[in-house]
C-alpha cells in the first residue's frame, strides 16, 4: 500500500529550527501565531507569498514543505493535461498542435507515456 504524505511538514521544520509559532508568524509577516498553527494543523493552505516565505525561512522547496498539497495539485493537473492531450490528438495535425504536444510531453512525460499515442 502506497504511503500518502502529510499535507505539510512546516511544524517539523519549525521545531528543527527551534522557532516558536509566534516567531515564524513574525517572519511570515503575520500578526498572530494562529495562522501558523492553522498551517501546521492542516486547517489552511498558504498563499503564494506565504509559501515563498516558508521556503526562504527553512531553505526548503515548497513541494517538500507541503508535499500532500503538491501531490493533490499534481494529480489534478495531470488529469487536465491528459484531457488536453486527448483533445489535441483529436484535431487535425498542424505544426502548432505538434509544438503543444511536444511541450506537454516534455513537462509531463508520465502522462504522455500512459496515453495511447495515435499516429499524427
Amino acid at each position: 500500500m502506497a504511503s500518502h504524505p502529510l499535507p505539510n511538514y512546516v511544524r517539523t521544520y519549525r521545531k528543527r529550527a527551534g522557532l516558536t509559532q509566534s516567531e515564524v508568524a513574525f517572519l511570515l509577516g503575520c500578526r498572530w501565531r494562529t495562522k501558523v498553527s492553522d498551517y501546521e494543523y492542516f486547517k489552511r493552505r498558504p498563499s503564494l507569498e506565504t509559501l515563498f516565505a516558508y521556503q526562504l525561512i527553512f531553505r526548503t522547496p515548497g513541494d517538500e514543505l507541503f508535499p500532500g498539497v503538491f501531490t493533490e495539485v499534481e494529480r489534478e493537473t495531470q488529469k487536465r493535461v491528459r484531457s488536453l492531450i486527448e483533445k489535441l490528438y483529436a484535431r487535425r495535425p498542424t505544426a502548432k498542435r505538434q509544438r503543444k504536444l511536444e511541450s506537454l510531453a516534455a513537462a509531463f512525460p508520465d502522462v504522455q507515456r500512459r496515453l495511447k499515442t495515435p499516429n499524427p
